[in-house]
């Protein structure tokens, strides 16, 4: 009888193949290409290229902004940084957890079937684990299972060190330039942004964040226990006061400013995926935004 994660990966093999096969290009057989290292030509600047790969030399000498071409590395490793926090746990379901573990399979699964490697950072505060890169399905199918397991609920009282987490990986993958998933909700400490800019500097990174539709419009379910995930701190709310939603909605309006500023500073545009949207769409979406601006 199948195992948990084999019966998940058949079944994710199942509709990637249905869905996505006709979207891989060229001899890669993957829509993300690897890092390129030789300098090969100069061309003109356009709307989707980097900025990270501008000359500024030619651009300041020529008044035009060009970009530095390279060859493509045949071989790509990808790296999936996915975030375990309590917080993760929320959401319609199986909670954002669900989301983020199938998504991290799926890219996993795609981007091996070129023979690229690929390896994972599960993190939360009270513990990680290091996945090493690896080509084939057998290294899908263990990053799947430790994604399947449980994971240990630490002390109450603490949010989310998303620092640490993005110093982790800068520090994890610090031997060659990578293709990063960061994977979280961004709920936590303040202060990533900076981490995140020197991931960014180092790799290429798509940062996806994971959203319950919840927690940007609180639905109308009378009064209920709320609890805060991170923290363990409870409070008894009415949903259905209208002074008590509009508050719940500036200060999401609030979050989502200062999320997205976050990532301004950092450099990057965050994907958002939420537990109610359709994995293998969003999936096509990041392709589409991912694979086709690095050709």
């Amino acid at each position: 009888m199948a195992s948990a994660p084999e019966k998940l990966l058949r079944r994710l093999e199942w509709r990637l193949g249905r869905r996505l096969d006709g979207r891989l290009q060229g001899n890669y057989r993957t829509v993300w290409h690897g890092a390129g290292i030789d300098f090969t030509d100069l061309r003109l600047y356009s709307a989707e290229d980097d900025v990270r790969h501008i000359d500024w030399n030619v651009t300041a000498r020529l008044d035009e902004p060009y970009v530095r071409q390279y060859t493509e590395d045949r071989e790509l490793t990808a790296w999936l940084v996915v975030d375990r926090s309590a917080s993760m746990r929320f959401g319609r379901g199986a909670g954002k957890e669900s989301t983020a573990t199938e998504l991290a399979v799926s890219v996993a699964r795609l981007i091996s079937r070129g023979g690229n490697r690929v390896g994972a950072i599960l993190y939360d505060n009270h513990s990680h684990q290091v996945i090493p890169p690896r080509g084939g399905r057998d290294q899908v199918l263990r990053i799947t299972r430790e994604l399947l397991r449980e994971t240990p609920k630490g002390k109450p009282g603490t949010t989310t060190d998303l620092s640490a987490m993005l110093r982790l990986a800068a520090t994890t993958t610090a031997k060659r330039r990578s293709l990063v998933f960061v994977m979280s909700d961004f709920i936590g400490d303040p202060g990533w942004d900076r981490p995140l800019a020197r991931l960014t500097h180092r790799h290429e990174v798509v940062v996806i964040r994971v959203v319950d539709p919840a927690e940007v419009e609180l639905p109308d379910l009378g009064v209920i226990l709320v609890e805060d995930a991170e923290t363990g701190e409870q409070l008894l709310v009415d949903t259905s006061d209208p002074l008590l939603r509009s508050r719940l909605a500036e200060q999401a309006g609030a979050r989502e400013a200062e999320l997205a500023e976050g990532m301004r500073r950092a450099g990057v545009s965050a994907r958002r995926i939420t537990t109610d949207q359709d994995l293998l769409a969003a999936l096509i979406d990041l392709v589409r935004r991912s694979g086709g601006g690095r050709r």
